[in-house]
């Protein structure tokens, strides 16, 4: 084993601080919450997908708030226009002049709830955004603050009035998460801190500057070869089965390799491990899964597919 970042101690105290701010209103969250730290230091983005009522958006303002960023939710409509997400130029007739109204996308953190409620022309406006952290208004490109992150939920498909969200735009979102309803214990421990939470002071545990130098340190994180390659096969492995009519993308790879080296820093090690990958694909492959007609007619699922490939995978020896 070579190279490895040293990371210091003062790294794991910044994550425990988040952790533990957030912990503080939702509870029994913390994998998602630890997805979520993921992809704000990687820069990425992540679906949130579940019923109602689980406290998606509370979960998005109380990450955002302990991370010192600044957060927008946008409530998605079949009305709604390009303009109202990105931006649009106004004319001022007191000094006859355009002025740029900025849209709510422009916060570090955004929550853009029930997005297959938007017509595919406003979820197209999410493309360049998410890819490329800058947006085009009336061909002026503006940048995204940094850090920057969008978290969106979806409601189930087919439901009345909704859209289907393209494998495109799918494939923008570098983690998935489904979240489930909370066991008896911890939604008794929910109902004692109903009042507490509604009391409770949302200040940030750290700044955005300090979430850059959290990337900044991820990109020093060492991956060995052998851990690069078991990524890939795990990749190729699904996109090669008889059962998948569309295969994850390299970029799936590449989220996978960005995300390993968040979890190594957050867990205090300055190189990757297979567990780091583990922890990570059953959130970054699944969605990226097109099946064949025959696999969804029969009993195979994208996440059956992601568990068969760990199982039959050969994990890299001696990187502990």
């Amino acid at each position: 084993m070579r190279g490895g970042l040293r990371v210091e101690s003062s790294v794991a105290e910044k994550i425990g601080r988040v952790r533990d701010r957030v912990s503080q209103v939702i509870i029994g969250l913390d994998d998602v919450v630890d997805i979520l730290l993921v992809a704000m230091v990687s820069w990425g983005h992540v679906l949130l997908e579940g019923p109602p009522g689980l406290g998606k958006t509370t979960l998005a303002k109380t990450f955002a708030q302990a991370v010192g960023s600044t957060f927008k939710r946008v409530q998605m409509t079949p009305d709604l226009l390009p303009a109202d997400i990105l931006g649009v130029n106004v004319y001022n007739p007191f000094d006859y002049t355009w002025v740029l109204r900025r849209g709510p996308i422009f916060a570090n953190v955004v929550l853009v709830d029930e997005l297959n409620r938007a017509s595919p022309k406003v979820q197209s406006a999410f493309l360049e955004v998410m890819q490329e952290r800058q947006a085009t208004i009336e061909n002026e490109t503006l940048q995204m603050p940094s850090p920057f992150m969008v978290l969106a939920t979806q409601l189930p498909y087919g439901e009345h009035g909704t859209y289907p969200l393209s494998s495109v735009q799918i494939d923008r979102f570098s983690y998935r998460v489904g979240l489930g309803g909370p066991d008896a214990d911890s939604e008794v421990r929910i109902l004692g801190r109903v009042d507490e939470i509604e009391e409770m002071d949302g200040g940030a545990v750290i700044d955005p500057g300090e979430v850059l130098e959290l990337h900044r340190m991820a990109q020093g994180v060492y991956v060995d070869d052998s851990v690069k390659r078991y990524i890939v096969d795990l990749v190729q492995y699904i996109r090669r089965s008889p059962h998948v009519r569309m295969g994850p993308s390299p970029r799936a790879s590449i989220w996978l390799y960005r995300g390993s080296r968040v979890r190594a820093l957050m867990d205090g090690r300055g190189h990757v491990v297979p567990d780091d990958i583990k922890g990570l694909v059953k959130s970054v492959i699944p969605h990226r899964v097109e099946l064949s007609p025959q696999a969804r007619a029969g009993e195979v699922t994208p996440m059956g597919l992601v568990e068969e490939a760990l199982e039959k995978v050969a994990v890299p020896k001696g990187i502990e």
